[in-house]
């Protein structure tokens, strides 16, 4: 149980790991935390559009995708040019000692192979938390999210990923709030 305890206190370590990208933008911050919340949120409701699938496995990718990154931090494409972290090294170590500790590096494996229609939703699930962010800063009037925008959109695999993207550039980010909006 002691091995369990500590893969909990590391992956809340994931709570005060700073997402790197933000700074590029000028503006919002996240953690890694904050960003697998948003990834596997996305991922439970698409596995909800599409029943067909495996939800827990599309669930556990879209969770820990992100964990090695609790040793390693988040590093953004300007540092990826320069500095690599061994990630697989990183997630085998924070697991090497739990009994289901290859569960989870296979969940990560599955995901970083992108072999089955799981991995490429849990992967456009990951670019659609980023989209909303995106799309969210654009929206109150910054420009530097605009030319992500068109880029980050092509990296989605899925029919699904297409169609969420598609939803979400229509909708304000505010639509929800003022929806019921009264004074």
């Amino acid at each position: 149980m002691k091995s369990v305890a500590e893969l909990l206190f590391e992956a809340g370590m994931l709570k005060h790991t700073p997402r790197a990208g933000f700074s590029f933008l000028g503006a919002g911050r996240e953690s890694v935390a904050e960003h697998s919340f948003c990834v596997a949120f996305i991922g439970y409701v698409m596995s909800l559009m599409m029943p067909e699938i495996n939800a827990l496995r599309l669930i556990s990718m879209c969770l820990a995708h992100d964990l090695a990154e609790a040793r390693t931090g988040d590093l953004n494409y300007v540092h990826k040019k320069y500095v690599a972290a061994d990630e697989n090294r990183a997630l085998h170590d924070a697991v090497r000692d739990l009994p289901f500790g290859g569960s989870i590096v296979d969940a990560v494996a599955e995901f970083n192979a992108q072999e089955t229609l799981e991995s490429r939703l849990a992967h456009d699930a990951d670019q659609l938390a980023f989209i909303l962010d995106l799309k969210s800063i654009s929206d109150i009037g910054l420009k530097a999210p605009d030319q992500w925008l068109s880029v980050v959109c092509k990296r989605l695999k899925t029919p699904t990923g297409k169609k969420l993207f598609q939803e979400i550039m229509k909708t304000p980010w505010d639509a929800w709030w003022m929806a019921d909006y009264t004074e």
